[in-house]
């Protein structure tokens, strides 16, 4: 097994298309002893909403039953990857235990009663999620599990570089923000971060008060933020300003 994972780790990067990717995790899920695997792309949005993308090989019906069912806001596993970095191991204990037994009775019904997930909660408000399950108990042999756990997290480093280019062709979002925003708004981003007011800024730069205010407004826009300080909050963190 640890060849052809190892041969996974490389094929998964050097997909060229969705279709590709789709496969390479379905037959990394696969060796690893799994039927069902999905990874998911989220983007963390400025006004608090996120964006999905989900890759997975889960019957349709599945997708159909559980649309309904507002999943994701007590689903256990969902709740812990948005919270955490550790991998979580689940079976239908977990979902006993958070009053969620009957959710679990319905995706055990797709073959969905054990698994593994893990997030990678990466810059510029970028996460990559990848679980994968089976209609069978986990091994019982800690040591067999723990290497299941190291197999999975090697390849989630591997699948997300991968998943954000072949998903996200225009780039990251660190660049797409960085195109729209002018030289002159990211001067006055930089200098409110350092505290000044817009007639400041504009003294500085030599522009108008009005001026200034107008290119801070731009940015926000641009930025998708409320104000001026979460527009040079997420220009720090997408780093464009330092």
């Amino acid at each position: 097994m640890k060849t052809m994972l190892q041969g996974a780790y490389e094929s998964v990067l050097r997909v060229q298309d969705q279709s590709d990717f789709r496969e390479e995790i379905i037959r990394f899920a696969n060796g690893l002893g799994f039927g069902t695997v999905t990874a998911m792309l989220v983007f963390d949005h400025a006004l608090g909403d996120s964006e999905f993308i989900s890759i997975d090989n889960a019957p349709s019906n599945f997708h159909e039953t559980f649309k309904n069912l507002s999943m994701g806001r007590v689903d256990p596993v969902m709740q812990h990857c948005k919270r955490h970095s550790l991998p979580i191991i689940w079976n239908q204990r977990t979902y006993v235990d958070c009053g969620q037994g009957e959710l679990w009775e319905e995706q055990a019904k797709f073959g969905l009663c054990a698994g593994i997930a893990l997030a990678l909660h990466l810059p510029e408000g970028r996460h990559f999620c990848l679980g994968v399950d089976r209609d069978q108990a986990l091994p019982s042999d800690p040591a067999s599990l723990t290497q299941i756990v190291a197999e999975l997290q090697l390849f989630a480093v591997h699948a997300q570089e991968s998943a954000w280019h072949v998903f996200t062709p225009q780039g990251s979002p660190a660049a797409q923000f960085g195109a729209r925003l002018t030289p002159r708004e990211l001067e006055c981003l930089r200098w409110t971060m350092e505290g000044k007011t817009a007639w400041e800024v504009g003294t500085i730069l030599s522009i108008s008060e009005r001026t200034a205010v107008l290119h801070l407004n731009n940015a926000m826009h641009k930025l998708e933020c409320n104000n001026k300080h979460q527009a040079v909050l997420k220009a720090l963190r997408l780093g464009l300003i330092r």
